[in-house]
């Protein structure tokens, strides 16, 4: 199942991209579509980017990122993103679902990286 990841970190950006961009041509998306989807498409896209620059800078193809790393980054997005930023940016909003599905994205790149061999 070589490029597992990849296919599905580009599909993930591209569908994320069309859900952003749909709010600017006021393209009308069920709102769990628009609220939700992209918490869940964020983290793996994060973390792919992450793989690739660790793979090159390691200098090891074969490189993955640990469960524990993962969990962390999730755990920040979750801090940053549903804690800190509302207090500050009117854009943000708390949503505790949104850190079950940063966390869901999370376990959702783990499984896919351990396939991707």
């Amino acid at each position: 199942m070589k490029n597992l990841l990849f296919k599905y970190v580009l599909f993930s950006f591209i569908l994320g991209s069309f859900i952003y961009f749909s709010s600017f041509f006021n393209i009308q998306l069920p709102q769990f579509v628009r609220f939700y989807v992209n918490d869940f498409l964020i983290i793996p896209i994060v973390l792919f980017l992450c793989l690739q620059v660790l793979k090159q800078t390691k200098n090891n193809p074969n490189y993955k990122i640990p469960f524990l790393i993962i969990l962390y980054l999730c755990f920040l997005y979750s801090l940053l993103f549903e804690f800190v930023f509302p207090n500050y940016l009117a854009r943000y909003t708390k949503d505790y679902i949104d850190i079950l599905l940063y966390f869901a994205g999370g376990i959702v790149f783990y499984q896919l990286q351990k396939i991707d061999t």
